[in-house]
């Protein structure tokens, strides 16, 4: 898998964390910047951690999928990146946002924005890839996007949050294709 790719993946996977970011970012009023942070630091590490728990338990397998591990990758990003599309089409406002801006609740957040990212994990244990790079570039990633969407939605910018998703759904399905075909020529 080549840099390019894994950088798109991350922003893709980084998507949710960003839509949610913003939706948190119009919520905060005190202590912005030290509560924008603390998001973008529980998304990011969630966000890295999961693909490194699922690339963990795609290797267990790894061996007995091999002539079909392309078509699995494929499924679970296509998958993935059409469920965030659906999501954030058939989503209200209230379904992404916290009543209250807490540790459990930044927590909680952490870990529903990454659930893809597990199963993304899962698909680069069918793949070549330096899974240390991949859960950095996603990690990081995921930070920067946080802090950025976190920022933008405390300044009004809550109309990006389902258009991001969309986009990173899209570019999941996307790398999928690309993975499909390459197996396939």
């Amino acid at each position: 898998m080549t840099i390019t790719q894994l950088l798109l993946i991350a922003l893709g996977v980084s998507a949710d964390a960003f839509a949610v970011s913003i939706v948190q970012g119009t919520t905060i009023r005190q202590h912005v910047m030290r509560r924008i942070l603390l998001l973008s630091l529980v998304f990011g590490a969630f966000q890295a951690v999961m693909p490194l728990l699922g690339w963990a338990l795609g290797s267990s397998v790894a061996g007995l999928v091999e002539s079909i591990d392309h078509w699995i990758a494929f499924a679970l990003l296509a998958g993935i990146g059409t469920k965030m599309i659906v999501d954030s089409v058939t989503a209200g406002p209230s379904d992404t946002t916290a009543a209250v801006f807490t540790v459990r609740s930044v927590l909680t957040l952490g870990i529903a924005t990454s659930i893809d990212a597990l199963a993304v994990g899962i698909g680069f244990a069918l793949v070549p890839i330096n899974i240390l790079i991949a859960v950095g570039l996603i990690g990081v990633t995921t930070f920067l996007a946080s802090l950025l969407g976190g920022w933008l939605g405390h300044h009004g910018g809550r109309k990006l949050g389902t258009p991001a998703t969309i986009i990173g759904g899209l570019v999941l399905i996307g790398i999928g294709v690309s993975i499909l075909v390459e197996h396939l020529a």
